[in-house]
């Protein structure tokens, strides 16, 4: 099969596309044909060699980790999938969705509502899922205020419409580019650097961090001690405020239940950009450049 990834840990420099032999499901895996594979900074970082501890690869590796697809194969003891379903979910270690198949666990797969193209639900298990699981572990409700860092990307705007559907007031802070973007969504535009001690001008109930470093350190103090904090780009100063990263539940339950809520409208996954596989070095060079408001897809034709 034909695949993009990257021969050594570095720079955009070790990516190109590959051929592999394809792979057979396991016990518990099914085999997916992709039809497009969601593009997310978490690969160019694997890439780059920032997640070693945490994403165990065998070089040459190939990129992705969520993906959409047609069921061709189901290994042993896969009862709740059979070859033909349409499917989406988060690829395997060891496996990824830049590529013409991809293996899924069963565990963490969920099926394709027919009304959800396969862009949109290629992109559900990663940024989706990750703003889904922020808001859960916060446990916020109806009335709250939640003051999101780094709004205007994948994650930022999955916790605006999440957010905004129970009610939870929002005050987001992104790029002066990402204004008309934010609003739109129904949350309060605040410009990355404002001082936030003096914008926020209601109490701040709880903080999803999606950019870490100084940004989280200036929210955290200007909302005072006490408030709840999960950040996915900077875990270790967010425990530092008595904060956590992200919990990650990558299940069946929890994937259907994003898939609901995009079949329902509820959720929009904005997909800006679909770039073939023989391009998918460009569709990841847009997300590690940083400016992306909505999504990148990889398609799989």
């Amino acid at each position: 099969m034909i695949a993009y990834g990257f021969s050594e840990y570095g720079g955009p420099e070790t990516e190109s596309l590959l051929e592999f032999p394809v792979a057979e499901p396991g016990p518990g895996q099914i085999l997916v044909a992709v039809h497009a594979a969601g593009v997310n900074p978490a690969d160019w970082k694997v890439r780059k060699g920032t997640r070693k501890d945490t994403v165990q690869i065998t070089l040459p590796a190939v990129l992705g980790r969520e993906a959409s697809g047609t069921v061709v194969d189901v290994g042993a003891g896969v009862t709740d999938f059979s070859v033909g379903d349409h499917v989406f979910g988060a690829t395997a270690s060891g496996h990824g969705g830049y590529a013409q198949y991809t293996v899924f666990n069963a565990s963490s797969t969920a099926h394709k509502p027919e009304t959800v193209s396969w862009a949109a639900a290629a992109t559900l298990p990663v940024a989706a899922g990750t703003a889904y699981d922020a808001l859960r572990q916060l446990a916020t409700s109806a009335g709250d205020t939640v003051l999101v860092l780094g709004a205007g990307g994948g994650v930022g705007s999955a916790v605006l419409q999440l957010a905004r559907a129970d009610g939870i007031a929002i005050v987001a802070v992104a790029s002066a580019g990402k204004r008309e973007w934010i609003e739109s969504l129904g949350a309060r535009f605040l410009e990355s650097g404002s001082d936030i001690s003096v914008a926020v001008t209601r109490p701040v109930d709880a903080i999803v961090d999606l950019v870490g470093g100084e940004t989280l350190r200036a929210a955290a103090s200007a909302v005072g001690p006490g408030t709840p904090i999960v950040s996915v780009a900077d875990p270790v100063l967010a425990s530092e405020w008595g904060g956590s990263g992200v919990d990650r539940d990558r299940t069946t339950a929890a994937f259907a239940r994003l898939a609901d809520l995009t079949a329902s409208g509820v959720l929009n996954p904005r997909v800006d950009h679909v770039f073939p596989l023989e391009r998918a070095g460009e569709a990841l060079a847009l997300v590690e450049n940083g400016h992306v408001a909505g999504k990148v897809v990889v398609e799989v034709r």
